[in-house]
C-alpha cells in the first residue's frame, strides 16, 4: 500500500511507494518533523502503532490511553482482567505487565487443555520472544521468572534485581522488544529517536532484529542521526525542512535512492539553512574549524577532515542542487599543487588559497599588520621582521622543500600517466622504465630548486608563502612576539580569532586579506 505524505507548501503532496518498508523522516531543530510524523500517523488510523523509549521510560503514562498504543492496550487489558490493576507508572511498567499477564493467560490456557487431555505443547509467548533476543544482545546478563515478576542478575552476581533496576539503555532495548509484538498486523510502527538512550554500535544490529521481529510492518522513524539513517537498507528518506503551522503545509521531499551520500553530507542537508562549506580538519581542534566560519560568515561551515572527503562532498552536495536548491562549495589546502590541479578544483567550486596551507594563511601580511596594529605596534616594521625571518626560514629549507615538491609532482604523473592494460608483466615493466625516463625526476626538481632561489632572492613573500609547507612557521617566526603576544602559535591564532570577533577595523583588515587569498574579496 502506498502511503501519502502531508501536503507541501506548493499543494502537492508525494507518495511513498509499497515496497518502502523502512521510512526515516530527518529534520533540522524546529523544522515540524515531529507534526509531520503525526499528520501521517493520524492519517493511518488504527493501524498505526506508535512507540518512544522516552516517553515509555521516563513520563508518567498517557492519561487519555486513545493517544498511546501500549497504554491503550493495558486500559483494555485492565477493564476485561480481574488480574491487572491500574497503578503502573509508566508505560515500561504497563509493557511488562501485559508481556507477564499475556504469559499468564498461555500457561492457564496450556493447562485446561493438557486436563481435557488434549496432547498440546506450550505456546511461545511474547515474553519468551523478547527474553531470547533480551540475552542476544546482553549475554552477559540474566533473565529469571519468579512470583509472576522478572528478575535480573548479571555475570559473576547473584544478586537478583527487577527491571526497574535496569540502566535506561537496557529498559530501552526490553521495551523496543516487547512494544513492537503488540503492533497491529501489516501496521505502521512509528518510532520517535531511535537510537535515544542507545550505544551508537549497538543500533543497527538492533533495529535489524526488531525489524525482522515484525516483517508484516513497515516502520516510520524519525529522528536526526544520520549515522542511523543511513544504516536502514531498504530506507525512504524524507527531508523535513520548513513547516507552516497556519496552513498546516510542509516544505519537504524525498532524497534520492541513488543519491550516495555521506554521513557527513547527510548531516549538511539535515542542517542547511545557508550555503553550505565543507572544510578540512576536525570541527573540535582544527584551525580551519575556528577560523573559517568568522571569515565566510554567510555559510554553515562543516568540517570532513581529509581533502578528498571535502571534494567528495562537495561533489555530491551539487550533484543534488536540483534537490536542495543550495548553493555548496569546498576547501582545501593548496599543499604541493600545480596550476592545473588548482583550475580543476576551482572549476568544481573548490576554493584553493594562493598560500600552501592554512598555517600560511595566518601569516598573510594584512593578517600579520591586523595584528600589530591591534596590538598597539608599528604594522610596517612588525611585518618587515617577520618576512624578514619567513625569508630565512625559507632559505633553509629551500632544497627540502623541492624534494617534497618533487615527488609530489612525480607521484601525481605516475598516477595519471600508469596505462593499467598490460598482457603481462614485461610489458609493465617496460612501461615504467621509459616513465622514469619520461619523467626525469632528477632535472624536475632541479627545476623547483632554481624556481625557489628566485624566489627567495627576490624576497617574494607572496611566492614563498604559496610554494612553502612548514607547519612551524608560525612559531619559528615569531610572529607572535613581535606583534607583542607570547611568541607561542596558540596565543597569535587566538589574537586572529578574537579580533575577528569583533567590529574593529583590524577585523575587517584580516578578513579581506583571507578572502583575497581566495579569490573572492
Amino acid at each position: 500500500m502506498t502511503m501519502l505524505l502531508p501536503p507541501k507548501t506548493d499543494g502537492s503532496r508525494l507518495t511513498l511507494p509499497s515496497d518502502a518498508r523502512q521510512i526515516t523522516i530527518i529534520g533540522a531543530n524546529g523544522s515540524g518533523k515531529t507534526r509531520f510524523t503525526d499528520y501521517i500517523q493520524q492519517s493511518l488510523g488504527q493501524s498505526a502503532f506508535r512507540i518512544s523509549a522516552l516517553e515509555a521510560i521516563c513520563d508518567t503514562a498517557a492519561e487519555n490511553p486513545a493517544e498511546a498504543s501500549i497504554d491503550r492496550l493495558y486500559a483494555n487489558a485492565v477493564a476485561t482482567s480481574s488480574f491487572l490493576h491500574s497503578h503502573a507508572a509508566t508505560t515500561f511498567e504497563r509493557l511488562m505487565i501485559l508481556l507477564l499477564n499475556e504469559e499468564m493467560v498461555k500457561l492457564v490456557e496450556y493447562k485446561v487443555k493438557t486436563a481435557r487431555g488434549e496432547n498440546v505443547a506450550i505456546e511461545e509467548s511474547k515474553l519468551d520472544a523478547v527474553i531470547k533476543r533480551w540475552q542476544e544482545v546482553f549475554p552477559e546478563n540474566h533473565v529469571l521468572r519468579e512470583g509472576g515478576a522478572l528478575l535480573f542478575s548479571r555475570k559473576g552476581d547473584a544478586t537478583a534485581y527487577s527491571q526497574m533496576k535496569l540502566s535506561h539503555g537496557e529498559k530501552a532495548v526490553l521495551f523496543y522488544f516487547g512494544a513492537v509484538l503488540y503492533a497491529p498486523l501489516n501496521g505502521t510502527i512509528f518510532v520517535e529517536n531511535p537510537g535515544m538512550f542507545l550505544h551508537a554500535s549497538l543500533l543497527r544490529r538492533l533495529w535489524d532484529t526488531i525489524e525482522e521481529m515484525r516483517p508484516d510492518c513497515r516502520f516510520v522513524y524519525t529522528t536526526h542521526d544520520v549515522d542511523f539513517a543511513a544504516s536502514r537498507a531498504e530506507n525512504a528518506i524524507v527531508w523535513v525542512r520548513f513547516y507552516n503551522p497556519d496552513a498546516v503545509t510542509w516544505d519537504y521531499d524525498l532524497l534520492p535512492a541513488d543519491a550516495g551520500l555521506s554521513e557527513d553530507v547527510y548531516m549538511a542537508l539535515i542542517g542547511a539553512r545557508r550555503p553550505v562549506m565543507f572544510i578540512e580538519g576536525d570541527a573540535t581542534h582544527s584551525i580551519d574549524a575556528k577560523l573559517y566560519p568568522l571569515i565566510f560568515k554567510d555559510y554553515s561551515v562543516k568540517s570532513l577532515g581529509s581533502c578528498n572527503k571535502v571534494i567528495e562532498a562537495t561533489r555530491a552536495f551539487n550533484d543534488l542542487k536540483a534537490f536542495h536548491h543550495l548553493e555548496s562549495c569546498g576547501i582545501v589546502d593548496r599543499d604541493r599543487r600545480d596550476e592545473k590541479e588548482v583550475e580543476y578544483l576551482r572549476g568544481k567550486n573548490i576554493f584553493v588559497p594562493d598560500v600552501a596551507e592554512i598555517e600560511n594563511i595566518l601569516m598573510l601580511e594584512g593578517v600579520v599588520k591586523g595584528v600589530a596594529r591591534f596590538m598597539g605596534n608599528d604594522p610596517v616594521k612588525v611585518f618587515s621582521a617577520v618576512k624578514n625571518s619567513v625569508v630565512r626560514q625559507f632559505r633553509h629549507d629551500l632544497r627540502q622543500q623541492a624534494l617534497l615538491h618533487t615527488r609530489h609532482r612525480v607521484k601525481r604523473t605516475v598516477e595519471y600517466r600508469v596505462d593499467g592494460r598490460f598482457t603481462n608483466i614485461n610489458a609493465l615493466e617496460e612501461h615504467m622504465q621509459s616513465l622514469v625516463k619520461e619523467i626525469n625526476p632528477r632535472g624536475m626538481y632541479e627545476k623547483f630548486c632554481r624556481e625557489f632561489s628566485q624566489i627567495a632572492a627576490l624576497e617574494d613573500y607572496n611566492s614563498i608563502l604559496r610554494v612553502y609547507n612548514q607547519k612551524a612557521m608560525v612559531p619559528r617566526s615569531n610572529v607572535g612576539g613581535l606583534c607583542g603576544l607570547p611568541g607561542s602559535k596558540d596565543a597569535y591564532v587566538q589574537a586572529i580569532l578574537a579580533i575577528l570577533k569583533t567590529d574593529r577595523p583590524e577585523a575587517a583588515t584580516i578578513r579581506r586579506a583571507i578572502m583575497t587569498c581566495f579569490g573572492v574579496a
